[in-house]
C-alpha cells in the first residue's frame, strides 16, 4: 500500500533531588495520574464487600466459563474438560511471587501469545514500571499469617489508549488435570504471570483473542511509551558496519534508560510459523531482549584495566517457551565462552541454565532476525538530566457524516485526493533549525470485537509543511514532508527531521468512510503549540459592528539582498516580520549574511480591500534589535502570484529615506477564504 511553565525550586539541593528521582519515576505519570476503573470495578470496593461477606470474590464481567475462554465458540480446541480452580486450588502455597520478578519466571502455555509472554520477560527487568503494572505487590501476596484478608481478587493496571485503567479479576483459572493451560511459572507455587495474562485476556474479551498479537502492543499497554519497529533485513543492517554501530549504540541507551526492546523472526507463510532454524531459532516467534552489552574477551583483571582490550558487542534474549536455545557462537556452554574471563561472566550474570535465555554476537542478531521493537518511555519532564521532549496530545475520531459537513472527517489516505483533507487535521510547530519529531498514531484496540467480524483499520498519517502563521483547515494540498507507511496495525510510529516552520498531520484510515477512534502523539525537541484545526475559516463575529473578512492573501517572502551591513566583520544577523491589519507573523534569523533567504509564507484574512502588506526588517542584536528598513505593498484582488521586488526605507526619524536592501516577494490576494 502507498500510502507548562513549572515554578522553579528554591535551592540547588532540592532542584538535584527533584532532577536524580524524576529518572526512575517519570513513566508513572504517563497522562493523568489518576487510575480510572474499568467496567467501573473499584477493586478496594468489591474487595471489602466479598471480605464482608465471607465469600470469595467471583468476576461478573469475566465470568469462569466458556465465554471467557474463546470469543468465536471455539470451544473444542483444548485437548480436556477445562476446569477454573483457585491457586489454592493448585498449589498448597501459592506466591504472588517468589523472590520477585524475574525475566525468565513465565512460560508460554498452549496459546500462541509469545509476543505476550516476551513483554512480560521485558518488563520485569524494571521495577518501577512492574510497581506501576502491578501495584500494591505486597498488599495482593498472601498471607499466612491472616488468612481472613485473601479474598480471592486481584487487580492490575494497563495504560488502555486514553490513559491507565485498573483492571479487577478474581483469581479462578483455567486448567485441565489440574495443571493450568496457559502460561505458568517456573515455580509451580508462583501466580502473578497466570493472573496478569487472565487481567489482559479480560481487556481483550476472552483468552483466544491472545491467540496471535503484536508484542508493541503489549510493551504500550504495560508503559504507556511508544513503540518504533525496525526492520532489520530490509534494511540490510548486517552488511552495513555503520548502521549496525549506530543501531548496538541505540539499543544499549534505549535499555540503559529503560526502554523495552524486543525481536523475532518473521515466517514467510504460515507453515514456518514456529519452525525451528538450523541455528535454534523459532520463526514468527517474539523473543524478549534482556541485556545489551559490550563484553570483553581476555584478562579483566587489575592489571589489565589500562590495557588495550578487545571487545564484541552482544545481546542477551528469552525464548518465551523456556527452552529452545540458540545453537551458534556463544549458546550455552559454547566454546567460545572459554576466551571470557570469569569476572567477566560474572559480570554479565552469565548462566547456562535451561531457562530460554542466551546469548548472542550482535552480527549474529542482525544476520538472524528480521524485526526489532523497541517501546520507549518519552521523557517529557523539565527537570531531567536526560533528553527531554515535549508533547502534544490529542484524540480524535474518523466520522463519516454528511459531505462537506463538519462531522465528514474520514476521507482516506492522500490516493483519495477528493476527500482526503476531509480528515482531522492537527498543525504543530518546529522551533529550532532542524529538529528530531517523533509521531506516534494508535487506534483504539479492537480485539474484543474479533467475534463480529471487525478488525483494525489500516491506518497512516500525512504531514505538509504550512504557512507559518496557519490557524484554519488545509483546503489545498501543500507538499508533503513526511509521512508514515499504512498499516494494519494499532500503531503507527514515525521519527521524521524537520525544519523550522509550522506543519499540519492529518491521520487517516486507508479508505474514505471508515469511522474509528484514535490517539496521535507528537514529540518534538521544543514547545511545539500544537492544537487541532477545527474551523475551515474565521467565525462569524456575534456584533454587526465587526466587519467579516472578505479577501485571503498568500505573503511569499523570499529573502532580501545588500542588506546594510551591521557589524565590523560587514555582516548581519537579518530576520523579517509581516504585518496585516494588526496581524504580525516573524521569520526565523540568518546569521552572518547581507543576502538572507527567509522562505517565509503567511495568510491573511483581510476586512479591507485597502489594508497594505507590510514588510520590516531587523538585524538581531544582543541588547536591542536595530531596523533596516521597512515596506509597504498594497494587495488587490488577484488570485495569480505577482512576484515582486521591493525597496526598503526608514521608519520613525528616517520615515521616508531609502535605506539599503531589495527584498524579494510573492503575493497572491484570493476572494475564497477557502481557496489555501
Amino acid at each position: 500500500m502507498t500510502e507548562a511553565i513549572v515554578p522553579l525550586e528554591s535551592g540547588i539541593r532540592q532542584l538535584f533531588n527533584r532532577t536524580l528521582s524524576n529518572r526512575s519515576s517519570f513513566a508513572s505519570n504517563l497522562f493523568s495520574p489518576v487510575c480510572k476503573p474499568f467496567k467501573g470495578q473499584v477493586y478496594e470496593d468489591l474487595k471489602h464487600q466479598a471480605q464482608e461477606a465471607g465469600q470469595l470474590f467471583e468476576d461478573p464481567e469475566f465470568p469462569a466459563d466458556d465465554t471467557s475462554l474463546f470469543s468465536q465458540g471455539n470451544v473444542g480446541q483444548l485437548p480436556g474438560q477445562v476446569e477454573w480452580k483457585r491457586p489454592k486450588e493448585i498449589h498448597a502455597n501459592p506466591k504472588l511471587f517468589v523472590d520477585g520478578a524475574c525475566s525468565c519466571d513465565v512460560i508460554q502455555g498452549m496459546l500462541g501469545n509469545c509476543w505476550f509472554v516476551a513483554a512480560c520477560s521485558s518488563l520485569a527487568q524494571e521495577k518501577e514500571l512492574w510497581n506501576k503494572v502491578i501495584p500494591d505487590s505486597e498488599e495482593q501476596e498472601w498471607n499466612d499469617e491472616h488468612p481472613e484478608n485473601y479474598a480471592g481478587i486481584f487487580h492490575f493496571r494497563f495504560w488502555l489508549f486514553d490513559g491507565w485503567y485498573d483492571i479487577v479479576i478474581d483469581d479462578r483459572l483455567p486448567t485441565i488435570d489440574g495443571q493450568l493451560i496457559y502460561i505458568k511459572s517456573r515455580d509451580k507455587n508462583e501466580f502473578w504471570g497466570a493472573l496478569l495474562e487472565k487481567a489482559y485476556a479480560k481487556v481483550a474479551g476472552a483468552y483466544e483473542n491472545l491467540d496471535g498479537g503484536n508484542l508493541c502492543d503489549a510493551l504500550i499497554d504495560f508503559t504507556g511509551g511508544i513503540a518504533e519497529t525496525f526492520e532489520l533485513q530490509e534494511e540490510k543492517y548486517y552488511e552495513n558496519d555503520e548502521k549496525k554501530i549506530s543501531l548496538f549504540r541505540m539499543m544499549r541507551s534505549e535499555s540503559e534508560n529503560h526502554s523495552l526492546l524486543s525481536c523475532a523472526i518473521s515466517a514467510a507463510s504460515q507453515e514456518e510459523m514456529e519452525a525451528r532454524t538450523e541455528v535454534g531459532l523459532v520463526k514468527g516467534h517474539a523473543y524478549g531482549i534482556t541485556a545489551v552489552k559490550k563484553v570483553y574477551i581476555g584478562e579483566t583483571g587489575l592489571m589489565s584495566l589500562f590495557a588495550e582490550k578487545e571487545k564484541i558487542y552482544m545481546v542477551r534474549m528469552r525464548n518465551p517457551w523456556g527452552q529452545k536455545e540458540w545453537t551458534g557462537p556463544f549458546s550455552d556452554g559454547s566454546e567460545e565462552w572459554e576466551k571470557i574471563s570469569a569476572s567477566e561472566r560474572e559480570r554479565i550474570g552469565l548462566t547456562f541454565d535451561e531457562d530460554g535465555e542466551f546469548w548472542m554476537t550482535f552480527d549474529d542478531f542482525c544476520k538472524y532476525f528480521t524485526d526489532l521493537s523497541i517501546c520507549r518511555l518519552v521523557n517529557t519532564s523539565w527537570f531531567s538530566f536526560n533528553k527531554t521532549w515535549s508533547e502534544a496530545c490529542f484524540l480524535g475520531k474518523w466520522t463519516a457524516g454528511p459531505p462537506k459537513s463538519e462531522t465528514d472527517r474520514a476521507g482516506g489516505c492522500f490516493n483519495h485526493k477528493n476527500t482526503f483533507l476531509q480528515n482531522p487535521q492537527y498543525r504543530f510547530d518546529v522551533e529550532t533549525d532542524e529538529d528530531t519529531v517523533m509521531i506516534f498514531l494508535m487506534q483504539k484496540d479492537r480485539r474484543a470485537l474479533r467475534s463480529k467480524g471487525i478488525s483494525h483499520l489500516v491506518i497512516g498519517f500525512h504531514v505538509m509543511k504550512v504557512e507559518a502563521n496557519r490557524r484554519y483547515r488545509l483546503h489545498s494540498v501543500k507538499e508533503k514532508a513526511a509521512g508514515s507507511q499504512y498499516a494494519m496495525s494499532r500503531n503507527v510510529f514515525q521519527r521524521c527531521s524537520l525544519k523550522y516552520g509550522r506543519y499540519v498531520i492529518v491521520p487517516t484510515t486507508f479508505e474514505p468512510g471508515q469511522e474509528g477512534e484514535f490517539l496521535l502523539r507528537i514529540f518534538t525537541s521544543k514547545a511545539n503549540n500544537g492544537k487541532e484545526l477545527v474551523h475551515d475559516v474565521p467565525s462569524q463575529s456575534m456584533w454587526p459592528c465587526i466587519s467579516y473578512p472578505c479577501l485571503l492573501t498568500k505573503v511569499f517572502v523570499k529573502g532580501a539582498s545588500e542588506l546594510e551591513k551591521q557589524d565590523r566583520f560587514g555582516s548581519a544577523d537579518p530576520y523579517c516580520i509581516i504585518k496585516c491589519e494588526g496581524e504580525r507573523v516573524r521569520s526565523p534569523v540568518c546569521h552572518e549574511t547581507l543576502n538572507p533567504e527567509w522562505n517565509l509564507t503567511a495568510l491573511f484574512y483581510r476586512k479591507s480591500p485597502d489594508s497594505l502588506i507590510k514588510i520590516q526588517v531587523w538585524n538581531s542584536n544582543v541588547v536591542m534589535d536595530t531596523c533596516l528598513g521597512k515596506a509597504s505593498i498594497e494587495a488587490p484582488l488577484n488570485p495569480e502570484p505577482v512576484v515582486k521586488e521591493v525597496e526598503l526605507f526608514g521608519r520613525l526619524q528616517e520615515k521616508g529615506v531609502k535605506k539599503p536592501g531589495i527584498v524579494t516577494v510573492e503575493i497572491a490576494t484570493y476572494d475564497d477564504l477557502l481557496f489555501c
